[in-house]
């Protein structure tokens, strides 16, 4: 037993409500925000060094026993995204404080943001499926708090699409959850990986299965349920879409990997393969929107949605190339995605538009600036030896060793319209006849520019040392790929 594992969440959750005693002292709010995501970082290591020598740890809450007890557990796969999330949170944070402004850092911004890391971490965290529910409703009202935070009007027209979408998904969570429990009789996520393949009613296991797919989806933004992502990640400031382009989606992909190696997997034929036909819709269908649009953020918002395509076609395959390809881009994707919408705000700052059409000739004036985008966006697509080669040359070899190479031929040729679609970017705005830009101090460029550029130096890191990270994403996929070893941690801690 180790508490170790609570440490990502209440360390966060501390600190955020430590930031609502004072939200008007600017230079306080600033300063221990950023204590709190060091402090979180630190004890992420921790974790992630305890989990490496011990294995999966487990903590059960109440001294009761699993499962009547709610299990906190952190294998290799959660703090692996604990830890990205938190690294994440960190370089947005810097990057908010000369960019969001004083009047929203006045107005209980850092709490939210810390309030989110919370949920996050807590979701990637709980061995309890109920208590995922419950840390994906603390992270949802932590981002009700920022998609409107500001009060500007299309802010405020998005947000109401984004409130009713997640409160019907939220509505369909406690469904499912029911119906869940009055067929196995428990919500713990490893005694209900023991007593599933007991029940001899798959039919209505399916079913269920399905359900919590739509739910998850809705989350992840999968194929057709993608619909309310694309307006309502559009309204908030840079440093806030950011965060929800890195982080929120990823926590339904997570919830997705997780119950669909762990305890769904009584009928994969039509489970799995249905996961893998909508992962393949849900690629196309971003693709569409990527190479659609002039909008510079519209462009990067659609390559989400293709990243959970890809992910999820990994995980569907369920053989050990596929979900280790599926890990490692699921953080790559994280960090990448981060990183380029920071540099897209960077962007949008100089030039006062985010429309490509407006823009043009910016390398004379910012070299180092283009030929950083252009590497974080050859990061994206997938070039080697960048970090989104590794995961999906895995991915496209877990489809061949399986049953659908078709879904693997489909990502390689996608990989070509998600390189277009960001080199349109490069081509326009860095390119061609000089544009009308900005004067901005160098000193507020640099606050910008640096915490944004070391982002995309750990994507390049994390790419061309993927050697060393290997061994990390092989203990991941070993825990999904061998549920045992997450039961036994936690029905007998």
């Amino acid at each position: 037993m180790s508490n170790l594992a609570l440490f990502p969440i209440v360390i966060p959750l501390i600190f955020a409500a430590i930031l609502m005693l004072f939200p008007k002292k600017l230079h306080m709010q600033r300063t221990v925000a950023i204590a709190g995501v060091v402090t979180t970082l630190a004890s992420a290591l921790i974790l992630f060094s305890k989990v490496n020598s011990d294995g999966v740890q487990a903590v059960t809450l109440g001294s009761w026993p699993a499962p009547f007890g709610i299990s906190m557990v952190s294998d290799m796969f959660s703090v692996l995204l604990v830890l990205s999330s938190t690294i994440v949170t960190m370089f947005v944070l810097f990057y908010s404080i000369p960019t969001i402004g004083v009047k929203r850092e006045q107005s209980f911004y850092y709490p939210a943001v810390l309030f989110l890391m919370t949920g996050v971490n807590g979701a990637f965290t709980t061995g309890d499926i109920f208590n995922l529910f419950v840390f994906i409703e603390v992270l949802l009202m932590a981002s009700y708090a920022l998609i409107v935070h500001g009060g500007e009007k299309p802010q405020l027209r998005e947000s109401i699409k984004y409130l009713l979408v997640n409160i019907i998904s939220s509505a369909l969570f406690v469904s499912a959850v029911a119906y869940l429990y009055s067929v196995t009789g428990t919500l713990n996520m490893a005694d209900l990986a023991v007593k599933i393949p007991q029940i001899e009613a798959v039919g209505i296991l399916t079913v269920i299965a399905v359900l919590f797919l739509v739910v998850f989806g809705f989350k992840a933004a999968i194929f057709p349920l993608y619909f309310w992502l694309p307006g309502s990640y559009f309204a908030p400031p840079m440093a806030i879409l950011a965060l929800f382009g890195a982080l929120l989606t990823k926590v339904g992909v997570y919830a997705i990997m997780r119950t669909y190696t762990l305890f769904f997997t009584m009928n994969t034929g039509f489970t799995h393969e249905l996961l893998a036909i909508i992962a393949i819709l849900t690629i196309l269908a971003g693709c569409v929107g990527a190479l659609a649009y002039f909008d510079v953020k519209k462009i990067i918002i659609y390559n989400i949605i293709i990243a959970v395509g890809v992910i999820l076609f990994g995980i569907s395959q369920m053989n050990a190339a596929g979900v280790e390809g599926s890990i490692f881009y699921l953080v790559h994707d994280m960090l990448i995605k981060a990183a380029l919408f920071l540099l897209v705000g960077i962007l949008t700052v100089i030039f006062g538009t985010s429309d490509l059409r407006k823009m043009g000739g910016l390398i004379k004036n910012y070299p180092v600036f283009g030929w950083t985008f252009l590497v974080a966006a050859f990061g994206l697509a997938g070039i080697p030896p960048l970090s989104g080669f590794p995961g999906k040359l895995l991915i496209v070899q877990g489809g061949f060793e399986g049953t659908h190479f078709w879904g693997s031929l489909v990502i390689l040729a996608t990989s070509l319209l998600v390189l277009l679609s960001v080199v349109r970017i490069f081509i326009y705005a860095f390119w061609g006849e000089p544009a009308r830009i900005k004067t901005i101090n160098r000193k507020h460029y640099l606050s910008m520019f640096v915490p944004t550029a070391i982002l995309v130096a750990l994507t390049v890191v994390l790419g061309a040392g993927a050697e060393l990270f290997m061994p990390f994403i092989s203990d991941a996929g070993e825990v999904l790929l061998n549920p045992s070893l997450y039961i036994d941690a936690v029905l007998k801690e």
